[in-house]
């Protein structure tokens, strides 16, 4: 579902507080990854999913809005009903007290990682596609994510900031293919990601140090 922009959010030991902590799962689905996701149902990118109190979502549950403007408690059967329709087979809601997370509990990518696949695909891309938990603007236009890998990063100017470990490059999949605006695919941005980049954007992070990370907080590259 489309993701939720907040000014605050709070690190963890093992994950960013309040994030994928609910998910829809296939009920015929007997596989190892049963989630429901937008490589099944590209229209699930239409949904968007906001706590009421972000700066405390154990306070709230989400609320989901449909396509047409319609809200729904993440609770409430009428939205598992509503995907299930969509989806042609049923669903169930599933809540995770660490979150779903494909790999690691905190993904990041750069501003400048985004512009230069958009100049290597020759149209602009859209942040959103590729779901990142954390966005940096580098104070140099030619660094991206990429050369930060194997150090970490600290956030803030406490004595204690918060730190993030870079352990490695993401793999993409054909979900980046899927426009957020449209839910209409387009499978050659992958394709620029394979070929032009190695199929390697953004980065998996592990959290070295908890705390809140803000926006605008200055960000510090420590090897």
């Amino acid at each position: 579902m489309r993701s939720e922009s907040l000014d605050i959010a709070e690190l963890h030991w093992t994950w960013l507080h309040g994030d994928r902590q609910f998910a829809f799962v296939k009920a015929r689905d007997t596989t190892d990854f049963p989630w429901l996701t937008a490589r099944d149902l590209p229209r699930l990118v239409l949904f968007a999913a906001r706590y009421a109190a972000s700066g405390d979502p154990t306070r709230s549950t989400p609320t989901v809005t449909d396509p047409d403007g319609i809200d729904f408690d993440v609770r409430d059967p009428a939205l598992a009903r509503r995907l299930a329709e969509e989806l042609g087979g049923p669903v169930w809601l599933l809540r995770l007290g660490r979150g779903a997370f494909d790999a690691m509990p905190v993904s990041l990518v750069t501003t400048t990682a985004v512009e230069a696949v958009g100049r290597a695909h020759g149209a602009p891309v859209a942040l959103a596609r590729f779901r990142s938990n954390i966005v940096i603007r580098p104070d140099d236009p030619a660094v991206t994510e990429q050369d930060w890998l194997g150090s970490s990063l600290a956030f803030g100017a406490g004595a204690n900031p918060p730190r993030l470990h870079l352990d490695w490059a993401i793999p993409r999949c054909a979900i980046v293919g899927i426009d957020p605006g449209s839910a209409t695919r387009d499978a050659g941005l992958l394709r620029t990601l394979v070929r032009r980049f190695g199929n390697a954007f953004g980065c998996y992070a592990a959290i070295q140090a908890p705390g809140q990370v803000r926006i605008g907080d200055r960000v510090r590259l420590v090897r």
